[in-house]
């Protein structure tokens, strides 16, 4: 039997067009910075302090200023998104399905703990998952496929016998990277941009696609 491991934002919830707003407001109105909505997106992967990095080097902030920019951050998506959050079609019945099935289930997040508890909480769907891998349990982001390695051995089942789902190439990528096939889900990125990669199952827009339901069906 496969587990399935989810990546959170993006995957789970339509979400990533307010991230990318918070942290465009951040590096822009606050820190100073001159980025395009452009340059932003493409950041939008791995811990809040490698953006900080990438978008600023790695001279600019101590780590506990990036800690204190990325609560910061949060706090701000939180306030924003929360009106309109809500699983992505379908994803209700599907985890549902699954957990009766008894098919093991894990997020691998890069979100910090903070984030991951304000979607599980919040949607009352903490109990589908058996463990739970946030930024703060690893030492290596995505594609390094240590979020996913870990969720995997958490959940005590070899990585091949896990499938993933995730949004952005780079989270895509590690799962390749862990020996894992994945499920992409359309929101924010474009099949074309995953065409590097082998480990694609399908793509699909959301959890009501046929493709995907067939995965517990």
């Amino acid at each position: 039997m496969k587990a399935f491991i989810f990546d959170l934002n993006g995957t789970m919830i339509d979400d990533m067009i307010y991230h990318t707003r918070a942290w465009q407001t951040l590096l822009n109105d606050e820190l100073g910075g001159n980025f395009t909505w452009e340059e932003v997106k493409p950041q939008m992967y791995g811990k809040n302090p490698e953006v900080l990095v990438r978008m600023f080097g790695p001279d600019r902030f101590t780590l506990g200023e990036m800690n204190r920019l990325s609560l910061e951050k949060e706090k701000k998506y939180q306030i924003e998104f929360f009106p309109h959050l809500k699983l992505l079609p379908g994803l209700n019945e599907f985890l549902e399905n699954a957990y009766q099935q008894g098919i093991p289930m894990a997020i691998g997040s890069a979100a910090i703990p903070f984030n991951i508890d304000f979607v599980l909480d919040n949607l009352n769907i903490r109990h589908y998952f058996k463990v739970i891998v946030s930024a703060d349990d690893v030492v290596l982001s995505k594609p390094h496929p240590e979020t996913y390695l870990k969720a995997a051995s958490l959940l005590n089942v070899i990585p091949t016998d896990c499938i993933v789902f995730e949004d952005v190439p780079k989270g895509t990528e590690a799962a390749a990277n862990a020996g894992m096939e994945a499920v992409v889900i359309t929101t924010t990125h474009e099949q074309a941009e995953f065409n590097y990669l082998n480990n694609v199952i399908c793509f699909a827009k959301d959890f009501e696609d046929a493709a995907v339901k067939a995965l517990i069906d």
